[in-house]
């Protein structure tokens, strides 16, 4: 019996794993509730996310930032192979790459986009804000999509592309206590406009940060909604894909109870155990 049969993982696949439960443990459970055939690709590529989504974080200058995103980029287009070597996540990745032909432009555009987080430029409105989720977040789905199932991930293709921006809203009310201490913005210029507000006086003065978080609480809950509509008509066998989606509404919900102020949204992320349940709920009822 091969490895794409029963499952075993590769020495670097078990590496991404065992990283992935430190660096991201949502995303950890959801490789343990998905096939076992892929729970290797799966973790390899969840561990890209993770990797690239905290470089901000461990840099103090975007040039650096940049430097290791460039590392990414040459080592999946191939001009870094050589620099894989000796890496396990990324020859776990470029296996992974290989093995379920996945687009390696997808990964480009996901890097170049993911540049926006090393700098404080403002969110100029909600088409750009969808397009960053549509690069980063929706892409992360769309390739565990092909990854479950092949050619038929295109199926997935609109309720990822939806699911992605829920996601990435749901993310950016749990970061924005930290954004916001840094100067850094994701909220979308014309979200902030429609509250009367912009990004220098919200970032200044915090003027109407209710409004704000509530406006964007209902534009991530208008992306799940036309997510889950989505999912009805996609190949249910490709479900896994969308695990991580399962935690986006109780963050939404915990936002629009609390979020009066950022300070509030530093309380809205629900306990690893009421994660863990929400993620087995979600994968014995193939509903996110």
């Amino acid at each position: 019996m091969d490895r794409e049969a029963d499952g075993t993982l590769t020495q670097h696949e078990a590496y991404c794993l065992a990283e992935l439960r430190e660096l991201d443990r949502d995303r950890y459970l959801a490789c343990l509730l998905s096939p076992a055939s892929v729970r290797g690709a799966l973790a390899s590529l969840y561990l890209f996310n993770a990797e690239i989504a905290r470089v901000r974080d461990l840099v103090r200058e975007p040039l650096a930032g940049e430097v290791r995103l460039q590392w990414w980029r040459d080592v999946i287009t191939g001009s870094g192979t050589s620099a894989a070597a000796g890496h396990p996540g990324a020859e776990a990745l470029l296996a992974t790459i290989d093995r379920h032909r996945l687009p390696r432009g997808a990964f480009d555009r996901f890097i170049e986009a993911r540049l926006f987080d090393l700098y404080d430029d403002p969110m100029p409105d909600r088409a750009g804000f969808e397009a960053y989720a549509g690069e980063t977040a929706a892409t992360v789905i769309q390739l565990v999509a092909v990854i479950l199932g092949g050619e038929r991930a295109t199926s997935a293709a609109e309720a990822a592309g939806h699911a992605g921006v829920a996601q990435v809203v749901a993310g950016t009310l749990l970061l924005l206590p930290i954004h916001h201490a840094r100067g850094q913005l994701l909220v979308p210029g014309d979200i902030l406009s429609a509250c009367g507000t912009d990004a220098e006086s919200f970032l200044g003065e915090r003027h109407h940060e209710g409004s704000v978080i509530a406006a964007l609480v209902a534009y991530g809950r208008d992306h799940l909604e036309r997510a889950r509509s989505a999912a009805k008509r996609m190949d249910r066998d490709l479900f896994a894909a969308f695990l991580p989606i399962a935690l986006v509404a109780p963050i939404l919900d915990r936002a629009a109870r609390s979020g009066k102020t950022i300070e509030d949204l530093s309380s809205i992320q629900p306990p690893q155990w009421r994660r863990q349940l929400r993620l087995l709920r979600a994968a014995a009822t193939s509903r996110f």
